[in-house]
């Protein structure tokens, strides 16, 4: 095999290589975007049951203290 010969292999490895990573990096940048789709639905998601757990915890406080004050005003009679 000649120089000229080796060298058009080369190059013909690397433009394929070339060819492969920018594939692979379209690939991983789609599953990228994907991913934090995902992560920021499930971000709201997590935001959302917060928000709820925090109604219902405050809520009990007002039953709470709503009973509280029933019973003190059973208590004076």
């Amino acid at each position: 095999m000649t120089d000229r010969e080796k060298s058009i292999i080369f190059i013909t490895d690397l433009i394929e290589s070339k060819l492969r990573k920018e594939r692979e990096i379209e690939y991983y940048e789609e599953k990228l975007k994907e991913i934090e789709k995902k992560l920021f639905f499930l971000k709201k998601e997590q935001n959302v049951t917060e928000t709820i757990l925090d109604i219902i915890q405050n809520e009990k406080v007002l039953e709470f203290d709503q009973v509280m004050i029933k019973l003190k005003g059973n208590t004076d009679e």
